[in-house]
């Protein structure tokens, strides 16, 4: 098969693909259970090419967190295969957790072995990188602006190169990847924020793009393609924008009134943020079923359902994917057939055990073999 060009991807023309990937941590390893899936539908769609990488069919991929290392892995293109071998690796050396450390005067996880990590794998590679086959985002926030920071390869975008005279921005083009991805992953709590300049006599402080508005990048990435001052400028609609998103998991509140009351202070700030989180991602999950075709759309609430017969302004602006695995064991044997124990689905939540990969990633196997269908990826957007 013969590989498109990043400006291939896009500039070209013909309908357009997205991928985006939700932040979770260690849960990461669940959204390759998906990804692995697609990646089989669309190899043996391209006549079985044993060459064929999600690169080829995305022509934009972008994460947070822990989705920005898939999304810069496949972005490089790598297979799915080789990114499940990186996280069970990162898995154990990145998420040993030193004897002393709680995360309440540190960070709990040293960063030398994510580092150490993220530079095997990533080099020396910039985001101007000819490596890079086809668009990439990360989601960041500089927390020093309290600003979230959508960083991404297009030549066209404003900061990828900027020139003038009085232009003393470092161009977006020369940002390391793996500092980048860094950024992303730099938890509160987990790790320490990431530092590097931004422009000339500036450092920027940057933390996960978990804390933004944007866990989940889907709406962002939407924005991304279709703002006119991003430079991308992609033409809407169902037959002409296809965003596909993949989730590491979620979990919905199962509390009392009185559970509230008695909570104390710390816990209800940290269930807060966990709300205010969880708010935002249902947020985007709406307003793109709102404005999509999309037959995986779920029910939002027991007011507006799912959607599916809504017209934002009269008409549909893409055809929209969201796969993803509700943590209740109820939803987990209804919807995708296995049976979990309560203690068991409530220990897949956490985001920094190691202990949990092999579990996770079958769960993210069985679940897209019952949620990805050949069907949802339609012959329009064929590459």
């Amino acid at each position: 098969m013969e590989h498109k060009t990043r400006d291939e991807h896009l500039f070209g023309p013909g309908p357009k693909r997205i991928l985006a990937l939700d932040g979770g941590g260690i849960r990461g390893i669940l959204t390759l259970g998906y990804l692995k899936r697609l990646e089989d539908i669309l190899r043996a769609r391209y006549g079985n090419d044993p060459d064929f990488v999600l690169s080829d069919y995305f022509d934009l991929i972008g994460g947070t967190s822990t989705g920005s290392i898939i999304a810069a892995g496949l972005a490089l293109g790598f297979k799915v295969e080789k990114l499940q071998d990186i996280y069970r690796t990162l898995a154990s050396e990145v998420f040993k957790k030193p004897l002393l450390s709680l995360g309440l005067f540190s960070a709990k996880f040293p960063e030398e072995p994510l580092i150490e990590a993220l530079t095997e794998h990533f080099g020396d590679h910039t985001l101007g990188s000819e490596e890079l086959k086809t668009g990439l985002m990360i989601m960041t926030k500089r927390f020093d602006t309290g600003s979230p920071w959508v960083i991404y390869n297009n030549p066209q975008g404003k900061y990828f190169n900027p020139v003038g005279p009085d232009s003393t921005a470092i161009p977006n083009r020369d940002f390391l990847v793996r500092q980048v991805v860094r950024a992303s992953t730099a938890a509160p709590h987990y790790f320490q924020p990431e530092r590097f300049p931004v422009a000339q006599g500036v450092d920027g402080a940057f933390v996960d793009g978990g804390v933004s508005a944007f866990n989940n990048p889907s709406l962002q990435l939407f924005m991304l393609a279709t703002i006119k001052g991003y430079g991308f400028n992609w033409p809407v609609g169902v037959d002409k924008l296809l965003l596909v998103s993949v989730g590491t998991g979620y979990v919905r509140a199962k509390l009392t009134a009185q559970d509230v009351i008695n909570m104390p202070a710390v816990q209800l700030a940290g269930q807060s943020l966990l709300g205010l989180m969880s708010e935002c991602d249902w947020l985007g999950q709406t307003l793109l079923q709102w404005m999509s075709d999309s037959p995986t759309a779920v029910r939002i609430n027991s007011e507006i359902g799912n959607l599916s017969d809504d017209l934002l302004g009269g008409q549909k602006f893409l055809s929209y994917l969201r796969y993803n695995v509700r943590f209740d064991p109820a939803w987990i044997k209804e919807h995708i057939g296995v049976e979990l124990e309560e203690k068991v689905v409530k220990g897949l939540t956490a985001m920094d055990q190691p202990k949990n990969v092999t579990q996770l990633a079958n769960l993210g196997t069985t679940a897209a073999a019952v949620q990805m269908e050949e069907a949802h990826f339609p012959p329009q957007f064929d590459i």
